[in-house]
């Protein structure tokens, strides 16, 4: 072989091994790195003892959630810059922006300057993004990803941060009457009706359930969906929910209308109604809406597929409930409610103002948070860091590194 043949062949692999070394770069970094969809699910409650109670309350002790199928696991601590025990402004901050923040605020720092969220993050790079809920869209779990305010309890001017600068293409979720004026029923004093106001930006009204089943799939999306007045109905309210979508129909119709992005979408669900239940000492009704909740985590795994981050989480723990006794190990359902063998409630909470299905051992107006750390799950590229004790602004670390 002459030494000019031999200088060519040379070059020839030098070339296929630069090639190969840029491939292999750009399918680790982005193909791989970087996921096309990135869900992240937050709740209030979903610590050990809530997830054991609910498990047995779905299907009795040999039971597996959907959410239980993620493979990585962490505890999560939750205190705010201010107090041990957080608020759900505080906390849903720090999910939402990874930093520690003082009760009431809404995605602004200790020195009242405007923090970004994974959701500003996400659209600026542009991707598609998703904020769904089944209590009020002005509710802090959500509010934190699209607000910026240090009081989370000026319902009025959060409601028009949403509307003013809409970080989403899609919002689902209830509370229409912080978006309609007084005169239409709602409870805006300044006579603004945010409604025509989202028309006016481009997006589609949508306010039933088949009014979403309905919603064309094939364009891009800006779908602004408002199915109560005030909070979406709890699971058992049947006649209340005949035209409203179920948190796991609000997860799939989003996905499926976030898609078209060729650069991804995060789509971000706050399972608001658990928290409104634990508030009120309803332990029936907090376990059906961890059904609920987990419902959607499983339509999540199967449309937004396997190579999809998603992440399950809570802000907070709230009341305290807890299952008694000796159940037996095949008791599921209402079977698991009331007085137990051992003539002791079976559901009981610390604080609240106490229930048929769940007393509470210090009366209170609204039950009160608790010092417990909460559960995070997930799968995915960047969920293998879910492990041991964290705190929560992990979770903002790990879905800001693959937006």
């Amino acid at each position: 072989m002459n030494n000019k043949l031999r200088n060519r062949l040379l070059a020839l692999v030098c070339l296929l091994v630069f090639l190969g070394g840029g491939i292999a770069l750009y399918y680790s970094n982005w193909l791989i790195q970087k996921p096309f969809g990135i869900v992240l699910f937050i709740s209030d409650g979903l610590t050990s003892s809530t997830l054991t109670a609910s498990r047995l309350y779905e299907g009795g002790a040999d039971h597996r959630l959907s959410l239980e199928s993620l493979p990585h696991l962490a505890l999560l601590s939750t205190y705010a810059h201010d107090y041990a025990v957080p608020d759900d402004a505080s906390a849903a901050t720090a999910l939402a922006t990874g930093q520690k923040v003082n009760r009431h605020a809404l995605s602004m720092d200790i020195n009242n300057t405007p923090l970004p969220s994974l959701a500003d993050l996400a659209h600026a790079r542009g991707r598609s993004v998703g904020l769904i809920t089944n209590s009020y869209l002005i509710s802090p779990g959500l509010a934190a990803f699209f607000a910026k305010t240090s009081s989370s309890l000026d319902s009025s001017s959060i409601a028009a941060q949403l509307v003013d600068q809409p970080v989403a293409d899609v919002f689902l979720g209830g509370g229409a009457g912080d978006f309609l004026p007084l005169d239409s029923n709602g409870r805006r004093k300044d006579g603004r009706d945010l409604f025509w106001e989202m028309r006016q930006n481009g997006y589609e009204i949508i306010r039933t359930r088949s009014e979403l089943e309905n919603t064309p799939l094939w364009r891009t999306p800006k779908v602004f969906g408002v199915f109560a007045m005030d909070e979406m109905a709890f699971p058992d309210e049947v006649q209340s929910r005949a035209g409203q979508p179920t948190l796991a129909e609000m997860v799939r119709q989003a996905i499926q209308l976030l898609q078209y992005n060729r650069k991804g979408y995060l789509l971000v669900v706050d399972s608001s109604l658990m928290d409104s239940a634990a508030r009120r000492n309803e332990g029936e009704r907090m376990l059906r809406c961890m059904g609920e909740l987990d419902k959607a985590v499983a339509t999540a795994l199967q449309y937004a597929g396997d190579t999809a981050l998603i992440v399950v989480t809570a802000k907070q723990a709230i009341g305290g409930l807890r299952l008694n006794g000796y159940p037996f190990r095949r008791d599921k359902g209402v079977s698991l409610i009331g007085t137990n063998t051992q003539g002791i409630p079976s559901l009981t909470w610390s604080t609240g103002p106490g229930a048929t299905d769940g007393p509470s051992s210090w009366p209170a107006s609204s039950a009160l948070g608790v010092a417990e750390d909460v559960l995070a799950l997930g799968s995915g590229p960047g969920s293998e860091t879910l492990s041991g004790l964290q705190d929560n602004t992990v979770v903002f670390k790990i879905l800001e590194s693959k937006l």
